[in-house]
C-alpha cells in the first residue's frame, strides 16, 4: 500500500501518467452575479451557506430540509415553483442562489437508440456522459474526471490528459439532467406552506422510470476522485433525494487497490473491475497502472471486497482485442483466477470498439463466442456485451472530449471566426 494513503498531510498517490490526480484541488469559481449554486450540496451544506446568507439556525434547518427535496427528489431548479416556501422566502432565495445544471454542448442519439451528451462545465472544461436504453432497464454511464491519467492504451479516453476531477455538483449534475431530458422526475405538486396558495392536488407520484441504473464508468479513474465520488453517489443514493438503490449501482476501477476498501465501507455499491488480461506483460501495455498494482494484489482486493457475495458478484470487464488478450489460454487462465481467488464473479466481455488512430483490432465474433463458452464451462457467467452508440462514439472506450486538445487561443480564435460568419 502506498505510504501516502497514510498520511492526511499528503493524500496524493503518485501513479503512471502524464501528472498525479488532482496535486491541487480546483477552487470554486465565483459566479458573477455573486449567487451560490446549490447543486451538489449536502443537506448540512445548504443548511450553511442559509446561516452564511442570513437565516437564523431554525430556519436554515427547515428550509436545507425544504431544498434537499425540492432539487434531489423533484428535480427542480426554479425557486418561484417551490411551492411549500412562502413567496418572500422563494425572493429571497432566487436573488442569492441558483440551481445549475451542466452546460450541453452536444447531444447525440445513436441508431441503437444510445444517447450521448458533450457537457461543459462553469470554467470551459468538457465532459461527456452516455445513456444506454434497454428492454428492461436503462443506464446512465458517469463520468468521474475531465480527462484521464491512466493512459490505457486501449481506450480512447486514456490519451487524453487528465485536466481535474470534477466536483460533487458536476458529477450528480449529469444525473440530474438525464432525468430531466428523460421527463423523470415526479409529476403533481405539493401543498403550499400559505393557506391561500395550497394546490388541491398536493399529491405525486413517481412514474415508471426509464433511468434505473447508474455506472460510474465514464471519463476518468472514480477512485482518483474518491471524495467528491462518494459525496455525489451518496445523494442519488438518499431515501429523501434521487432514491436509487446502492444494489443499482456500479463503480468501475482499473484497480486502485488502496482504494477497494475503502469503497466497500464508505460507498457500499457494486464493484466493477477493468482486467482486460491475465499476465503481466499484455495487462502492463493495456492497463498501465498494473505496473503499480498487479493482478495478484488486484485479485486478492477484490476477495478481500466486504461487499461482493454470490447476490452482489464483482464484475470484472474485458475487452476482447485480436491477438492479444483473447486466447483460449488466456480464458483458462482466467477461469483460473477467479477460482483460485474464489471470487463471487461474472465476466463482461466486451468487443473491442475501434476509435481514430488506435492499432488495436476487435477480436472476431467466432473468437469471442469461444472464448465465452471456454469461461462458461468453467463455472463462470461470461455474456458479450453487444456494442451499443459505436455510430455516435459513446460505446465502452470511445468517450473523449475533442475540444480537450484545443488551446485557449484557439478556441478564442473559433468563436471569433464563428461569430463573424454569422455576421
Amino acid at each position: 500500500m502506498c505510504a501516502a494513503m497514510h498520511s492526511a498531510a499528503n493524500p496524493i498517490m503518485p501513479i503512471p501518467g502524464l501528472i498525479d490526480p488532482v496535486p491541487v484541488p480546483r477552487a470554486v469559481t465565483p459566479r458573477e452575479d455573486g449567487r451560490v449554486d446549490m447543486l451538489g450540496l449536502t443537506r448540512a451544506q445548504m443548511k450553511g451557506v442559509l446561516e452564511e446568507a442570513g437565516l437564523d439556525q431554525k430556519a436554515a434547518k427547515l428550509r436545507s430540509k425544504q431544498l434537499f427535496h425540492w432539487l434531489y427528489h423533484r428535480g427542480e431548479t426554479d425557486f418561484e415553483k417551490m411551492t411549500d416556501l412562502a413567496k418572500p422566502m422563494r425572493l429571497w432565495m432566487a436573488e442569492r442562489f441558483i440551481v445549475g445544471r451542466p452546460q450541453v454542448v452536444e447531444a447525440q442519439v445513436s441508431n441503437d437508440g444510445t444517447r450521448k451528451w458533450l457537457l461543459r462545465s462553469d470554467d470551459g472544461q468538457d465532459y461527456e456522459m452516455v445513456f444506454i436504453p434497454d428492454a428492461d432497464r436503462g443506464t446512465l454511464c458517469v463520468s468521474s474526471q475531465v480527462g484521464c491519467t491512466l493512459n490505457c492504451s486501449f481506450c480512447h479516453t486514456g490519451t487524453m490528459r487528465l485536466v481535474r476531477n470534477l466536483t460533487p455538483g458536476e458529477i450528480v449534475g449529469q444525473v440530474m439532467l438525464a432525468r430531466d431530458a428523460l421527463g423523470e422526475w415526479p409529476k403533481g405538486s405539493m401543498a403550499s406552506a400559505n393557506d391561500d396558495e395550497t394546490d388541491e392536488d398536493s399529491q405525486y407520484t413517481a412514474d415508471g422510470r426509464m433511468l434505473t441504473n447508474i455506472v460510474m464508468m465514464g471519463m476518468g479513474e472514480p477512485l482518483y476522485n474518491f471524495d467528491h465520488v462518494r459525496d455525489a453517489l451518496k445523494l442519488v443514493m438518499d431515501g429523501d433525494g434521487l432514491a436509487l438503490s446502492k444494489r443499482r449501482i456500479t463503480l468501475s476501477t482499473s484497480g486502485v487497490v488502496p482504494m477497494m476498501a475503502r469503497a466497500a465501507e464508505e460507498i457500499g455499491v457494486n464493484l466493477a473491475v477493468s482486467l482486460h488480461a491475465v499476465t503481466k506483460e499484455v495487462r502492463d501495455e493495456l492497463v498501465p497502472l498494473n505496473r503499480k498494482y498487479g493482478i495478484e494484489e488486484l485479485l486478492q482486493a477484490c476477495a478481500d471486497y466486504p461487499k461482493a457475495n454470490n447476490a452482489r458478484r464483482i464484475t470484472f470487464e474485458y475487452v476482447m482485442i485480436k491477438d492479444k488478450n483473447d486466447s483460449d489460454a488466456d480464458a483458462h487462465e482466467l477461469v483460473r483466477l477467479i477460482r483460485k481467488y474464489k471470487l463471487p464473479a461474472k465476466v463482461n466481455l466486451i468487443p473491442f470498439n475501434p476509435w481514430p488512430g488506435t492499432d488495436y483490432e476487435c477480436s472476431s465474433p467466432e473468437r469471442i463466442r469461444a472464448f465465452s463458452t471456454i469461461v462458461f464451462e468453467g463455472g463462470i457467467s461470461a455474456p458479450v456485451r453487444t456494442p451499443r452508440g459505436r455510430d455516435i462514439m459513446a460505446a465502452c472506450g470511445q468517450l473523449k472530449s475533442a475540444s480537450e486538445k484545443k488551446s485557449k487561443a484557439e478556441l478564442k480564435r473559433l468563436a471569433e471566426e464563428k461569430q463573424a460568419a454569422l455576421g
